[in-house]
């Protein structure tokens, strides 16, 4: 009995800490975010598309097996608004017709360019680029069996000071990669790096790989990821790219200084998440360095993504981000509580072996410990009220907090039955 009641007494101080970090975040996001809208105000977008001094930048996309959306998608980049763009399609020896469709839509041609392999990657077949289309290459390569393999070649063979890695399925927005270099515009001497928002797709209409309408998916488990979402990213990364403390940038869409990616050795082939796991070690190899630095977030270039429709591909999916979070904060467990990391090691890499890796493993305790101290008769109904009160309550108005700021920010769901 004494053991109960000190493991329920330990899950609401665990819960109500988690909420207030939340909390606190929420806080600093909606700072940041006003901010950035003020800054944003001032920065004349058409003025960075015409200007000649506008940095480079190199869009990276592996494909493997994408016959079906990869003319489109690789249309809708080229089609981006930004004056200085060139795109690397990694064909990731894809067993189907993706190369194929590629070589006649674009009538590819083998090109003779220097590839150094700064990143040892699986060996090129060969490398193609398209008369009709100057600004596109392709590399057909070995599969080796990683996402992360396919990037690192397209890394070799960019020429820009900066690449932006885009999955083949993913939708970016028109002036996304403008308004995510106004992350790096708005410090551009210490800027390595800028995450851009990840939204849900689901329920939404897409004529020519363009979002048409933005609309709410009707079936439960997609919209509570919706809510996920806009938690993870308006809040969570948009707060710790506040303190400087982001530990990661999606895969699905992030800018990064080239020549730091190839300091770093790349993205790591065997790892399983691969973009925390790059992020956290650009952190490291910053700090060992004593350089100054920032790893910025910007809230509204958008890029947009399907995500699972059912429980068990929704449960592989977390169970391979669960995998791929201790495949990083494993490794480098020295950062934990040491000078030379800062607030990384002091703050975000504490938080996220409690309150993201050991997460499950509490909450599963700790509804167990709940049960059986309701069936011994000593969960007093007080402390059940306060667990529901700072436990889930503040939970879900946390939750209602980034919908709020979606709401007041950038109110891409119109309809107000949506909203609510």
């Amino acid at each position: 009995m004494h053991f109960l009641t000190l493991s329920n007494d330990a899950l609401f101080v665990y819960y109500v800490l988690s909420n207030f970090i939340y909390l606190g975040l929420l806080v600093v996001a909606i700072f940041k975010n006003t901010r950035h809208r003020h800054r944003l105000g001032s920065l004349r977008l058409e003025l960075i598309k015409a200007s000649p001094f506008t940095p480079p930048i190199t869009l990276i996309v592996p494909a493997h097996n994408e016959e079906r959306s990869i003319v489109g998608s690789v249309g809708a980049l080229l089609g981006l608004d930004y004056p200085s763009l060139e795109v690397i399609v990694v064909n990731d020896g894809s067993s189907d017709s993706t190369m194929d469709k590629l070589r006649e839509a674009y009538r590819l041609q083998t090109a003779r360019i220097l590839y150094i392999a700064d990143i040892a990657t699986a060996p090129l077949h060969a490398t193609y680029r398209s008369p009709i289309e100057p600004r596109l290459f392709v590399l057909d390569k070995e599969a080796a069996g990683s996402k992360a393999d396919a990037i690192n070649a397209g890394i070799n063979a960019a020429t820009s000071p900066y690449v932006c890695v885009v999955d083949a399925d993913s939708i970016l927005e028109k002036e996304s990669l403008v308004r995510i270099m106004a992350g790096v515009f708005s410090d551009p001497g210490r800027v390595v790096a800028v995450g851009g928002i990840v939204r849900v797709l689901n329920g939404s209409r897409v004529v020519g790989n363009q979002i048409e309408q933005v609309r709410l998916p009707k079936r439960a488990i997609e919209v509570m990821q919706v809510i996920e979402y806009l938690r993870a990213f308006l809040i969570g990364r948009e707060g710790w790219a506040g303190f400087n403390m982001l530990p990661i940038i999606s895969g699905a869409f992030g800018v990064f200084q080239r020549d730091l990616v190839k300091q770093v050795g790349g993205f790591r082939t065997h790892a399983v998440g691969e973009d925390l796991d790059l992020v956290v070690r650009m952190h490291r190899r910053l700090r060992e360095e004593n350089r100054p630095y920032h790893i910025n977030f910007i809230p509204d270039p958008t890029c947009w993504t399907e995500v699972p429709t059912d429980w068990k591909s929704l449960a592989r999916q977390r169970a391979r981000w669960h995998k791929g979070l201790i495949d990083t904060l494993w490794p480098n467990r020295d950062m934990l509580f040491r000078a030379r990391y800062g607030r990384v090691g002091w703050l975000v890499l504490p938080y996220m072996w409690i309150f993201e890796f050991f997460a499950p493993i509490i909450e599963v305790v700790g509804y167990a410990t709940i049960i059986l101290a309701l069936i011994r008769g000593v969960l007093s109904a007080s402390f059940f009220l306060e667990f529901l009160l700072f436990g889930y309550a503040f939970a879900t108005l946390i939750s209602i907090g980034s919908v709020l700021l979606e709401e007041m920010t950038f109110r891409r769901y119109g309809d107000w039955r949506e909203v609510a």
